[in-house]
């Protein structure tokens, strides 16, 4: 096999072929990781545990009586299907572009990337949108609010950068010519 430099890349179709199944998959890997460790595992939040102080009426669903929780569980599975949607289109979109590839094949750092800049920007998303604009629910509730909605800002901006980097550093491999002396390093 041998690896193209960028400018062949660039010609064949540089990486980018997986960029939007790799993005979609992060949106909803992101979103589980968010629905199943801050709702379900540490229950800081569930999606509309801070409407009441939103400002938007839809109503107070605390987690703290029946009917709250049971409203909160629902929205929470809304999220989850959408999230999972998400990854069965990235799933797909995937298997497309491999499978009609015609002999290029992508290194994994460059799927991974792309799947990490997703998540990053869901969680910039999600946040600036669910917690500052809408205010339908924080991270954590309580006096440190603020500061745990933009470190969740920040981590989101991190994986953005940091998929971003890590897919620009993924070589496109042609698979349809023969492997020389460079391609043994």
């Amino acid at each position: 096999m041998r690896r193209t430099n960028g400018e062949s890349a660039a010609r064949t179709g540089r990486p980018q072929g997986i960029m939007l199944p790799g993005i979609l998959l992060g949106i909803g890997l992101g979103g589980f990781v968010d629905g199943i460790l801050l709702h379900q595992i540490l229950q800081w939040h569930h999606m509309l545990t801070s409407a009441a102080t939103a400002n938007i009426n839809i109503g107070a669903y605390p987690p703290t009586t029946v009917h709250g929780l049971q409203v909160n569980t629902l929205w929470d599975g809304l999220f989850h299907t959408v999230t999972w949607l998400a990854v069965l289109a990235g799933l797909g979109l995937l298997y497309s572009r491999v499978t009609h590839s015609r002999g290029r094949i992508w290194a994994s750092r460059v799927l991974w990337g792309w799947v990490l800049t997703g998540w990053g920007v869901f969680n910039v998303v999600e946040g600036i949108i669910d917690h500052h604009i809408l205010g339908i629910h924080h991270v954590i509730s309580g006096p440190n609010q603020t500061l745990a909605d933009i470190a969740f800002l920040v981590f989101g901006a991190l994986l953005i950068a940091g998929g971003w980097a890590l897919q620009r550093s993924g070589q496109l491999v042609d698979t349809t010519r023969p492997a020389g002396p460079a391609d043994l390093r």
